[in-house]
């Protein structure tokens, strides 16, 4: 098929660089605008965009003009990078005016009518868009992808809740820096230090869990009963969220069940052949000191979540370590993630969206 046009709101920040980078090569889209806010419209992309992510900007991208958070872009999808009260505003103008719209951003994650997807976990929940078309009245649509560290917790959480039935969750995060954006929290607070605080970093992936383990009924989507309990946390590493779970089951696995379980799990037959679809979404270590941030945030080429130290919990049936890449798959590559899954669902195309 030819490249699909598509566009980035918010090219220029660190997650818009991210999009940026994921997307220069990609072999069904093609970056044909690039959009900032007002200060940074009209101006060359390496002018205004302080390039601030591993490696060197995408070569021919340098001299595109930044262009106005405004929906004339020569694109039939976009991705939001955007702040969260800036996409609260932006997102629906592109809706309506027939984007399809996915979006990295947190404003619009709970609400009853978009999709809030990990494909390999709920690919389903597409089903969502007629009524959410229906209810607002555009023709275009928003999708929206979780929290990063939400991504790493809710990954492993999947294989064990389909085998086992996942009821209790209690999950520790060791977030990285690179998560608070650019230039993000200051090295006089963070060097050799913990941050026990990240402001509605728990809510969101309490929340959120329980809209991404939910099932789709009568066209609408119903939460999971698990209860989960998150305590958030900023260390001084630069890239690569590491989540401590113990979960509680249903029917309680042996450490071998659970294993097999985890590497096992492929997700469903849609999302199997995307490009940005890892092979296995789910890499299991058996190393008794992985898996570690610097070592296996890129497993997948940054898409695969990797988990470790899986062994019985004397609170709770089981206690397990998972790293993720927070930029990668947890924010650009999720995103880019769902936009695949939206042309392989007919929402984009020739005959979807714009």
């Amino acid at each position: 098929m030819s490249r699909i046009p598509v566009a980035i709101l918010g090219a220029t920040g660190a997650v818009g660089q991210r999009f940026v980078q994921l997307l220069a090569d990609h072999p069904w889209f093609e970056i044909a605008a690039l959009a900032a806010s007002e200060r940074s419209a009209g101006r060359a992309f390496r002018e205004v965009a302080k390039w601030v992510i591993p490696g060197d900007p995408p070569p021919g991208l340098g001299e595109m003009p930044v262009q106005p958070l405004e929906p004339d872009l020569p694109a039939r999808l976009v991705f939001s990078a955007l702040p969260g009260n800036v996409a609260a505003e932006v997102e629906p103008v592109f809706a309506r005016a027939g984007y399809a719209v996915c979006s990295n951003a947190s404003a619009y994650r709970q609400a009853p009518d978009v999709p809030l997807i990990i494909p390999e976990l709920n690919a389903d929940h597409v089903g969502m868009i007629p009524d959410q078309r229906a209810s607002q009245g555009w023709p275009g649509l928003i999708v929206t992808s979780p929290n990063c560290t939400t991504t790493g917790i809710c990954i492993p959480l999947k294989a064990l809740d389909e085998a086992f039935g996942a009821r209790q969750v209690a999950a520790v995060s060791m977030q990285a820096i690179s998560g608070a954006g650019y230039p993000g929290v200051p090295s006089l607070d963070i060097l050799g230090n913990v941050i026990p605080y990240i402001g509605g970093e728990e809510e969101k992936i309490e929340e959120e869990t329980r809209l991404l383990l939910g099932r789709m009924q009568g066209g609408r989507r119903v939460k999971a009963e698990v209860v989960i309990s998150a305590q958030a946390n900023r260390v001084p590493v630069l890239d690569g969220h590491t989540v401590c779970l113990s979960v509680g089951f249903e029917s309680q696995p042996t450490v071998e069940e659970a294993v097999a379980a985890l590497a096992g799990f492929r997700g469903p037959e849609v999302v199997r052949g995307l490009p940005s679809a890892p092979e296995r979404p789910i890499l299991v270590r058996a190393e008794p000191d992985r898996p570690q941030p610097r070592r296996d945030r890129d497993a997948g080429r940054g898409m695969a979540v990797t988990v470790g130290r899986v062994r019985r919990c004397p609170l709770l049936h089981l206690r397990l370590v998972s790293v993720s890449h927070n930029t990668v798959r947890g924010a650009a590559g999720g995103s880019i993630l769902n936009a695949e899954l939206l042309v392989a669902s007919g929402y984009v195309g020739e005959s979807g969206s714009r």
